[in-house]
């Protein structure tokens, strides 16, 4: 009994302390950009000397105003088309029950195997060419939403794969129309996962790097200008920025976690 006893405290000591070593593996670079961007001496920030001149001299520069301003439209605009792609996707495969919704189903994921320096070459020949449209922001929201729709469409197959499609059955049969059921019935179950999937969204367009500088043409946005200045040595107005964009994402997850752990929002139809 005392040799059990041992081995569940080993057993969870180790767990502990691999679970612990994860965490660190995943956020301690985010840690350490956050805590040197307080510091005067961004090379060796040790011991630290705390000061928010790096804040200040963000606040200050217009240029990271516009690139701000850009990439929160970029985000927008390409997680609204995202979250409505993968929603009439996820849809049409799971409540109409085509023979050829694995095909359909692999379309919609294949931009996840393809590298975003390729997406983003690829959709910049192709708007040009095809669609007659040059870069701007237009194009960049289109090549994003190319790659984000993936991410927004697994989200919303984890939720309606436990959607009743019985109680739209039940609307139409008692005379709604597809579009009225749709409103009345399906979207006040299903909107917590098109949140999740515009966040989503949101943030890997707000992110992307390669996608945005091919398509974007002149337009700054962060990423792309946090680029251009890595050329020319680290400013500590971008350690601020990074501090601020993970402080920013932090708190939409943790938004996110707290209406999901007091139930006022749920995935999933509960009977």
């Amino acid at each position: 009994m005392g040799r059990q006893a041992t081995g569940r405290v080993m057993f969870k000591g180790s767990a502990g302390l691999l679970l612990a070593s994860l965490y660190a593996f995943l956020y301690a670079p985010i840690i350490y950009v956050i805590y040197t961007s307080f510091n005067k001496d961004l090379i060796w920030p040790f011991p630290p000397q705390w000061t928010f001149s790096a804040y200040t001299g963000l606040a200050k520069e217009s240029t990271y105003h516009e690139a701000l301003w850009n990439s929160l439209l970029l985000g927008v605009g390409s997680a609204v088309m995202c979250t409505v792609l993968a929603t009439m996707g996820s849809i049409s495969i799971l409540k109409y029950r085509s023979r050829w919704r694995g095909l359909i189903a692999v379309a919609y994921l294949a931009p996840l195997f393809i590298a975003d320096l390729l997406v983003g070459i690829s959709s910049l020949l192709f708007n040009r060419q095809v669609l007659d449209l040059p870069g701007n922001m237009v194009s960049a929201m289109i090549a994003n939403a190319v790659h984000g729709t993936s991410f927004a469409f697994l989200i919303m197959l984890a939720q309606l794969a436990r959607y009743d499609w019985r109680l739209d059955d039940a609307a139409m049969v008692f005379g709604a129309k597809p579009i009225r059921c749709f409103w009345e019935v399906t979207l006040p179950i299903i909107w917590p996962a098109m949140l999740g999937a515009f966040i989503i969204s949101f943030i890997l367009a707000f992110n992307n790097l390669e996608i945005s500088f091919y398509n974007l043409g002149a337009i700054p946005t962060l990423p792309t200008l946090a680029w251009g200045s890595l050329r020319f040595g680290l400013d500590a107005e971008l350690y601020a920025l990074a501090a601020l964009v993970n402080g920013v994402v932090l708190l939409v997850f943790t938004v996110m976690y707290l209406l999901m752990r007091y139930r006022i929002v749920s995935f999933g139809h509960r009977e």
